[in-house]
């Protein structure tokens, strides 16, 4: 089943146009990020992380007010699930009253049962990170995402040239801000969706490179194939070419992975929905970026250089060069 069979839509002639709007909406979401403050979680912060659930519904202030009274003073504390009986409870390293993991939970349940009385709770999981530890998890994710970006420059250089190379790690980076701002933007806008930073979100960024630059192979694959097939035709056309002609495998692939991960964040649990939410905005912008950023990207570098050559492949130069040898001659 094919869709949009007779598409011919100017994509790189409207470039400009989407340059801008890829511009505005990346820094105004790192702008308002980091207006708002990223929230890491206990993987790259440190300490005790602590999951109860209660037998009937808690107000936060109670929560607050006993582990106050027990020495845990500044302890964060949030809702999860769909009603107000689940609680997270964010001990970071070094806080008053804060030991080892194991100690640091049941002083806090202690710490809850003399402060609200008649309403148990039951402990589903805890979490402790040393601070040294979770700096050095901070770094390695940093790495891992800037290391990934280049094994995959280096990867499309060799395969295409290096300004598609180029190209397609752009829409990448691109890609992972957006889906990073509107991770620290939403997070706790309403209280069953979590989205602090940590190792959860990490695989989720490292999974929305994987998408996007494969969807961005895909179409160079095309052009090369389409400048073979129609040599002469100009750069501009091939590409739009292309990228039409892929039009219906991008809805496709895109839209199946889209509900996929609807369902996930609908129906997945408290655990899996900060990463289907992350991969959500991932698949838009990755989409969107194949289609509108990495080859535009391209285009201008080559226009701009001139260098409108029948193939992607690095023998193309050879030839014309032996065409302009031969003209000479």
């Amino acid at each position: 089943m094919r869709f949009f069979k007779q598409t011919n839509i100017d994509f790189i002639g409207k470039r400009r146009t989407w340059y801008f709007v890829s511009t505005f909406v990346t820094l105004a979401g790192i702008v308002w990020a980091l207006v708002k403050g990223p929230e890491y979680g206990i993987d790259f912060a440190g300490g005790t992380e602590i999951q109860l659930k209660f037998q009937k519904t808690v107000q936060i202030e109670q929560i607050r007010s006993a582990l106050d009274g027990g020495g845990f003073r500044g302890a964060e504390v949030k809702y999860y699930g769909t009603d107000e009986s689940g609680v997270l409870i964010r001990v970071r390293e070094g806080a008053a009253g804060a030991g080892a993991g194991a100690q640091t939970t049941k002083d806090v349940q202690n710490a809850l049962e003399k402060g609200i009385a008649n309403n148990k709770s039951v402990l589903l999981q805890n979490t402790h990170i040393g601070a040294k530890i979770g700096a050095e998890l901070k770094q390695k994710a940093l790495l891992a995402v800037l290391l990934t970006c280049l094994v995959i420059l280096i990867y499309l250089a060799f395969r295409f040239k290096f300004v598609y190379g180029l190209g397609a790690v752009i829409a990448i980076v691109h890609d992972v801000l957006v889906a990073f701002a509107f991770a620290v933007i939403f997070n706790g806008f309403v209280p069953w969706l979590n989205l602090e930073l940590n190792s959860t979100l990490l695989a989720a960024f490292l999974t929305i490179v994987g998408f996007s630059v494969n969807d961005t192979v895909i179409i160079f694959d095309r052009i090369r194939e389409d400048q073979r097939k129609y040599k002469g035709v100009d750069l501009k056309t091939l590409m739009n070419r292309a990228i039409n002609e892929t039009l219906p495998r991008t809805i496709i692939t895109s839209g199946t992975v889209f509900l996929t991960l609807l369902v996930l964040f609908v129906w997945g649990g408290e655990v899996l929905r900060g990463f289907a939410f992350t991969m959500l905005i991932g698949v838009i912008t990755g989409t969107y970026s194949s289609i509108f950023v990495a080859s535009a990207i391209a285009y201008d570098y080559i226009h701009r250089n001139k260098e409108m050559k029948p193939e992607l492949t690095p023998t193309a130069g050879v030839r014309q060069k032996s065409k302009q040898m031969a003209s000479a001659a």
